[in-house]
């Protein structure tokens, strides 16, 4: 394995408690306004796509937020181990205000996805450097403790940006949305500049450039492929074969590339890991089913069921609350005895059960039973969403923490831009040929009332909620037809995540922080200190080696080979991570 960077030359950071808590403070706030406006546009996208005339590319609202975040989450991970995390944070900070800003600025439906776009490349930059700092300062022994509060603070963001966004829809302007950012943001970035008290890396390691190249044409013809597949193109026309073929040379060249460079973007050894790979396509397959169900909920409640925008947002507390049950609970549990398994075999399966009820949602449904159904989701994936992030961590070495953490959320993100696109394609494609169906069957008086209705593409709740009866009946079963069932198409994704999760080893909890098995960082006194081998700083400064065992010729820039911990650390409690 190619060397660390090195830690400028300086004293250590002492963690003490005061320390950790102003710095997760931090990261909360930040990791606040990522996961917010991934869903805060899902109760307003109806209005906003029939306002600027793109109900039949509203995929791409969140779709394009997903891909920007997806691109740039190994970057972020990767540059943060190269020269340190603080800096960087503070640059993806204000790369997402400045986009929440543009965004709300937009008057034409593709200006917007352009902000959206560049307002995802800060996004990713919150997610993966807030899981690394985590990583960095706290054990995995001890950071189910820590991961719970930020399950739970996703599952308040996923429900109050619905809440939000249906608010400022219906009261004020959808454009606030995106503004509300920028206040936040700005709290964010200060709280960030002083609170984060992180060391600075100096590195001469060569940046992958033609790997990020690669990666992102890859990635990009991707999403491509899933968006127009069957909707905008037949899915055996030029346009959609060339992608895929783009796609396909694309994605062996980055798996060439990174193979032979010294310091890859995504590095190849990682996928010698079995826990590391085992977690990170559950976390695809999670990501793929999770966003989907979470995108176009809101708009089957509006369309379909009759719900204001507000009322969307605040019909999606269950899921809220299941989430913030099971994540916090299984994290101060896993904390407690170290044992980590069952929970994704329990919440696989408890999602793909709770989707598979969703399909059975009509115009109909009480909102109690879809209260119950979102809350069993919801349930499920609290059990999922965090420890598939701790395994990840505890799998590889102190130095790869930042690479594998954005790694694994990089697939995530193509499951969930994959599968956004893709179930908005099916949707979509199924609400037309709906529509179509039912006007050809409607009375000769009912027909002529609807041929001076809004078309498919502007179409919003408040112009459906206008329409003459029949033809409104028309529309709000249309929805109910083409969404509920759709998915059925995510549930056998599940039933792959629970079936991989059988698979998981059950590792040891390494009970070493990340910048003090660097070298970087002690304990202070209220942390144990002494008690956990950082009784003065000289000896965290001197580093010991320890080889991995099977590896007798490490790929360049992987997690085998070896790797450098704190002196006084016991290397039993590491090796094993590496294995």
């Amino acid at each position: 394995m190619s060397a660390a960077p090195a830690t400028e030359d300086r004293a250590p950071i002492v963690l003490t408690k005061k320390t950790i808590v102003l710095i997760f403070s931090a990261l909360m706030a930040a990791m606040f306004l990522a996961t917010l406006d991934q869903t805060i546009v899902s109760t307003a996208m109806p209005t906003i796509v029939g306002e600027l005339d793109g109900v039949e590319h509203q995929a791409w609202l969140v779709t394009i937020y997903l891909l920007a975040m997806t691109i740039v989450m190994p970057l972020y991970g990767k540059f943060g181990d190269m020269w340190g995390r603080k800096i960087i944070f503070l640059v993806a900070i204000a790369i997402f205000v400045i986009g929440s800003f543009g965004s709300g600025l937009s008057q034409n439906f593709w200006e917007l996805i352009a902000w959206r776009g560049f307002q995802g490349l800060g996004g990713g930059g919150l997610m993966i450097l807030s899981q690394a700092i985590i990583a960095d300062i706290i054990p995995a022994s001890e950071r189910g403790k820590y991961m719970g509060p930020l399950g739970g603070l996703f599952a308040i963001s996923s429900v109050l940006g619905p809440v939000l966004g249906g608010f400022f829809t219906q009261h004020l302007d959808w454009r606030w949305c995106f503004w509300i950012n920028v206040p936040i943001g700005i709290i964010a970035f200060f709280i960030g500049l002083f609170a984060l008290r992180l060391p600075s890396h100096r590195s001469d390691q060569k940046v992958d450039v033609l790997g990020i190249v690669l990666m992102i044409a890859a990635t990009s013809q991707l999403i491509l492929v899933t968006s127009w597949g069957g909707h905008d193109y037949d899915w055996d026309s030029p346009v959609i074969i060339s992608l895929i073929i783009g796609t396909v040379v694309a994605a062996v060249l980055f798996v060439l590339a990174e193979s032979k460079v010294s310091n890859p973007i995504i590095p190849i050894g990682l996928f010698k890991n079995p826990t590391f790979v085992l977690s990170t396509v559950i976390g695809l397959l999670l990501g793929l089913g999770m966003f989907s169900a979470m995108a176009f909920l809101p708009t089957f409640m509006q369309m379909a069921a009759g719900t204001d925008v507000t009322g969307s947002g605040l019909l999606m507390l269950p899921m809220m609350a299941g989430v913030m049950l099971t994540s916090i609970v299984s994290g101060i549990i896993v904390s407690k005895t170290g044992k980590y398994k069952i929970y994704p075999l329990a919440g696989t399966l408890i999602a793909g059960a709770a989707l598979a009820w969703m399909t059975t949602m009509t115009a109909d449904t009480s909102m109690v039973v879809i209260g119950l159904m979102i809350f069993t989701m919801g349930f499920g994936l609290g059990l999922v969403m965090q420890i598939i992030v701790l395994v990840i961590q505890n799998s590889v070495a102190p130095q790869l923490v930042g690479t594998a953490t954005s790694t694994n959320n990089y697939f995530r993100e193509i499951g969930a831009s994959v599968g956004t696109a893709l179930f908005g394609s099916i949707f979509t494609s199924r609400l037309s040929d709906k529509i179509a169906e039912a006007m050809q069957d409607l009375p000769a008086n009912a027909a002529n009332a609807a041929a001076g209705a809004p078309a498919t593409d502007s179409l919003t709740p408040e112009s459906a909620a206008d329409l003459p009866g029949p033809v409104h009946d028309l529309v709000v079963n249309a929805y109910a037809d083409a969404l509920a069932p759709s998915f059925w198409y995510m549930v056998p994704v599940f039933l792959i995540a629970f079936v991989l999760a059988w698979f998981l080893p059950q590792l040891k909890l390494s009970d070493v922080a990340g910048m003090v098995a660097r070298g970087e960082a002690v304990y202070g006194e209220d942390m144990g200190g002494a008690a956990r081998g950082t009784a003065d700083s000289e000896s965290h400064r001197r580093l010991s080696t320890i080889s991995v065992e099977g590896e007798s010729d490490p790929a360049p820039g992987t997690a085998a080979g070896t790797f450098q911990v704190a002196a006084g650390v016991d290397p039993a409690k590491d090796q094993y991570r590496l294995k």
